[in-house]
């Protein structure tokens, strides 16, 4: 048995999210048929983070395990080929350590979500970005994000459907950057709440508004109830940047 380990960018549009479901088409669905279809095995895909519907990865990462060995050039040359027109792309793939796990190897995740600030029509971005037509202020919205960073309850910002066993996650970033009418917003942290990301993004728009300030995001924060979230941001914006493991330095 080998051990495969694949690093994907993928256009969430038009898939249901990672996990294989009934209700639509998923990355895993899309990886595991085409793998099937050059190999003859039908196997399991794990990725280092479940994205949900409409969100997007730059670089996802991913393993399989196939019976007969394949050389990793093949494996990346007949994944490419047998995934289109599906908008996933195999960036790499290589033979991996049997011990290697996407998911539970990995030290980190790393999200940015893209914000395009301006009132006209979205035309390239459209279904790649959240356009938020109101004037934000990104200087407070920093601040409120400062308060977000380190270990904390995050019961406000969590899914009333996530399956994580605890709300306590630490957050290791959350910045807030402005180019031109774009505002970029990236955090990483060892592991997510399901909706995490999605959820704060969505208060701190509230407070580039001005409709909320800072102290209000640190209040939901601390109030870990769910009812006292602001704003769920839409997946448009969200992609998946990239997984940190140990051998990565």
């Amino acid at each position: 048995m080998t051990r495969y380990k694949l690093t994907l960018e993928y256009d969430g549009r038009g898939f249901v999210g990672w996990q294989r479901q009934d209700n639509g088409p998923s990355i895993q669905q899309a990886l595991e048929d085409a793998i099937e279809r050059f190999s003859g095995e039908r196997v399991a895909v794990t990725g280092a983070g479940r994205t949900d519907a409409g969100v997007h990865a730059l670089g996802q990462v991913a393993h399989f395990d196939l019976a007969a060995a394949r050389d990793p050039d093949e494996v990346f040359g007949a994944l490419n080929h047998h995934l289109k027109p599906a908008a996933i792309a195999v960036l790499a793939a290589e033979a991996a350590d049997d011990d290697f796990h996407a998911r539970f190897s990995a030290l980190g995740r790393r999200y940015r979500y893209r914000i395009v600030n301006r009132r006209a029509p979205l035309t390239h971005e459209l279904g790649l970005a959240w356009q938020v037509p109101q004037a934000l202020d990104e200087a407070a919205m920093a601040e409120a994000a400062a308060r977000l960073v380190g270990r904390h309850d995050f019961t406000t910002f969590r899914s009333v459907h996530c399956q994580a066993d605890s709300p306590v996650r630490t957050l290791d970033l959350l910045s807030v950057e402005r180019d031109g009418a774009r505002l970029f917003i990236r955090a990483a942290a060892r592991s997510f709440l399901h909706h995490q990301v999605r959820s704060m993004v969505g208060c701190l728009a509230l407070v580039g508004m001005g409709r909320w300030t800072p102290d209000d995001v640190e209040a939901a924060l601390v109030a870990r109830d769910r009812a006292q979230l602001g704003l769920n941001a839409p997946s448009d914006g969200l992609f998946f940047v990239r997984a940190d493991y140990p051998d990565e330095g």
